[in-house]
């Protein structure tokens, strides 16, 4: 298996500018993935994902902003170090109108720049294969949930 890039699309029944909104703000973000989240959505931007009682802090690095169509962000860099292009993984969110709803495709890219050695990096990928697993039928439960503003 390859473990170069993580893709999984989904349809959700919700508008794009609304589905944009669920996976780009903080507090819609903390209703479906993190306990909590901090952050301004612009390019550049620095924040934190939070799980637990900031037992698990996650440092995020905004990427790309293009609503309604694309949101991508930086993380799972080294404890102290900033997400860049060279230390961190990349997950974009791709929306397309289908319908009434969305068609999401994520993808979280960059794993073997990470430099892990083959059982860390095969890990590291089967646990977020679990978690976006986990969560993306979340993300598609809670946004039809959210009204457009």
């Amino acid at each position: 298996m390859e473990f170069g890039k993580l893709e999984r699309e989904i349809h959700i029944d919700a508008a794009p500018e609304i589905v944009f909104d669920v996976v780009s703000r903080p507090e819609h973000i903390k209703m479906w993935w993190s306990d909590d989240a901090s952050f301004e959505r612009a390019p550049g931007a620095v924040g934190e994902l939070v799980w637990g009682d900031r037992a698990g802090v996650q440092l995020i690095t905004v990427v790309d902003v293009d609503p309604p169509r694309r949101f991508a962000f930086r993380w799972i860099s080294p404890d102290g170090q900033l997400p860049d292009a060279d230390n961190s993984l990349l997950v974009t969110f791709e929306l397309k109108p289908s319908g009434d709803g969305t068609i999401l495709r994520l993808t979280e890219s960059d794993w073997r720049e990470k430099g892990w050695e083959a059982a860390v990096l095969e890990e590291a990928f089967h646990d977020h294969e679990r978690g976006w697993d986990t969560f993306l039928p979340r993300l598609r439960s809670y946004a039809p949930s959210v009204v457009a503003r």
